[in-house]
């Protein structure tokens, strides 16, 4: 016979009813994404991941130039500035939803009129510079154009002589003069020069130099310091706003213009929006090279860049170029990277 099971027993045959008081439940706090963002690092090897961030930088820096050289010179989209605005709102948004939604890096606010004013002038330099820069893509091959924005470092000496009195060591002027020379002898020689597309690839690179120089006065103080991605999330909105009038006044019905060639042709579409998009992503993998490598990195990769754009130019859009052309180049790039090396032993010096 079985034995019938009162109500007592049946209740402590199933443990889940047995009343705890000592059970706790330890639910675990909610990773911040500075958490995350390690979490999900820690699982791929630090080398593959510098070294993604590093062909993602050079695919972004080299895409951006070929594609608005494209645009500009072979797609038939004359409208440089309007371009440059379309980057700057890319910039702004993209920004935005990396500062804000995936926390890239802490968001700074703007404290005083002072300051602004400060970002506002950077922006207008920033302007002329990218401008002048996809201008005379129109004119000038890739090749050429990065020749010319080699000489970055002898314009950045002359700025920061003139307006800060700022000296530096023999050793680094010197080494300025290759970088002159380069550009006299691939200027000579380059088959297809344009002297207005020379002008404005000149003033866009003095411009990106003055930049550098007016960004160290202005934004020294440790309260008015800002991350450049903060930087950025500031100065690509005011670009834009900037641009605004004179993209309608010098390009006229540019918007018009735009939306009915992109209504019939979604190529364009795609191409303004992947170039936008590109140009974004040249400053994000700016921030990301130096945070995981250093300054001197980007550096070194910035020197060798305009030889590998220069040649993938060439292998792309098939350019004629001269052996006195390469001479001069291969000269100019040589002078930047005595430049880097001084500039480091008069740093080294200086400490």
């Amino acid at each position: 016979m079985v034995e019938a099971q009162s109500w007592t027993t049946r209740r402590g045959s199933n443990p889940r009813l047995e009343p705890s008081n000592d059970q706790v439940l330890d639910i675990p706090v909610t990773p911040t994404a500075e958490i995350r963002q390690q979490q999900y690092a820690s699982l791929i090897s630090p080398n593959i991941t510098t070294a993604a961030i590093i062909a993602s930088w050079y695919f972004s820096n080299i895409g951006v130039l070929l594609l608005n050289k494209y645009l500009l010179s072979f797609y038939g989209y004359r409208y440089p500035i309007f371009l440059t605005m379309l980057h700057m709102l890319s910039c702004a948004t993209y920004s935005l939803l990396a500062i804000k939604w995936l926390e890239i890096v802490p968001f700074q606010q703007i404290h005083n009129r002072k300051q602004f004013s400060k970002i506002f002038a950077l922006s207008v330099i920033f302007c002329f510079s990218v401008v002048c820069g996809n201008t005379s893509l129109r004119y000038l091959p890739v090749s050429f154009n990065q020749a010319i924005g080699a000489t970055t470092p002898f314009f950045t000496a002359i700025f920061a002589f003139v307006i800060t009195c700022k000296k530096e060591s023999a050793e680094v002027y010197l080494a300025l003069v290759p970088v002159v020379l380069g550009i006299v002898l691939a200027s000579n020689s380059e088959p297809l020069f344009h002297l207005f597309g020379f002008l404005v690839c000149i003033g866009s690179t003095a411009g990106r130099a003055l930049k550098s120089v007016v960004q160290g006065i202005l934004l020294t103080s440790e309260g008015e310091k800002l991350h450049s991605m903060n930087l950025l999330l500031y100065m690509a909105p005011m670009a834009a706003l900037i641009l605004l009038p004179f993209t309608l006044y010098i390009e006229g019905n540019v918007l018009a213009v735009t939306v009915e060639k992109a209504s019939g042709d979604g190529y364009m579409v795609f191409l303004l929006v992947a170039n936008a998009t590109i140009a974004y992503l040249v400053n994000l993998t700016n921030f990301l090279v130096t945070k995981h490598t250093s300054a001197l990195t980007l550096q070194v990769l910035g020197n060798a860049k305009a030889a590998v754009a220069a040649v993938v130019s060439v292998l792309i859009f098939r350019n004629p170029v001269t052996v006195m052309g390469i001479t001069g180049f291969a000269v100019t790039i040589m002078g930047v990277v005595l430049y880097s090396e001084a500039k480091k032993r008069s740093k080294a010096t200086a400490h």
